[in-house]
């Protein structure tokens, strides 16, 4: 029986699929965002104040903002793993992406949520 060697950013299906998910669902914000800017046309801070108000628009928003970290996660760690080869280098790469990955999303959440 041959030992397997994992090595690269192979994870599988799980991964490939999380990547798909995010971004139709990233594009159908899209859409949505730009068909409601089109109808809105806001000018003002009220005006957009106005459009990310309703509750199913900052539900959206924020799915789109996790998507988001996530998809960005997936493709940035699948770059460290298939081209840096040393894995301390490697390692402090992915920590150091996971935590400006954190941060960001906590600084969309504190101007989403004001």
């Amino acid at each position: 029986m041959r030992k397997r060697i994992v090595v690269g950013a192979h994870y599988g299906f799980r991964d490939w699929l999380g990547q798909r998910v995010t971004a139709v669902l990233m594009g159908l914000y899209t859409v949505l965002l730009l068909a409601v800017l089109i109808v809105a046309r806001p000018a003002d801070y009220l005006g957009w104040y106005g459009i990310f108000s309703p509750v199913w628009m900052k539900i959206a928003t924020l799915t789109f903002i996790a998507c988001l970290l996530y998809h960005a996660w997936v493709g940035v760690r699948d770059i460290w793993m298939d081209y840096v080869k040393p894995t301390g280098l490697r390692l402090v790469l992915e920590v150091g992406t996971i935590v400006w990955l954190v941060a960001c999303g906590m600084w969309a959440l504190k101007i989403f949520l004001q």
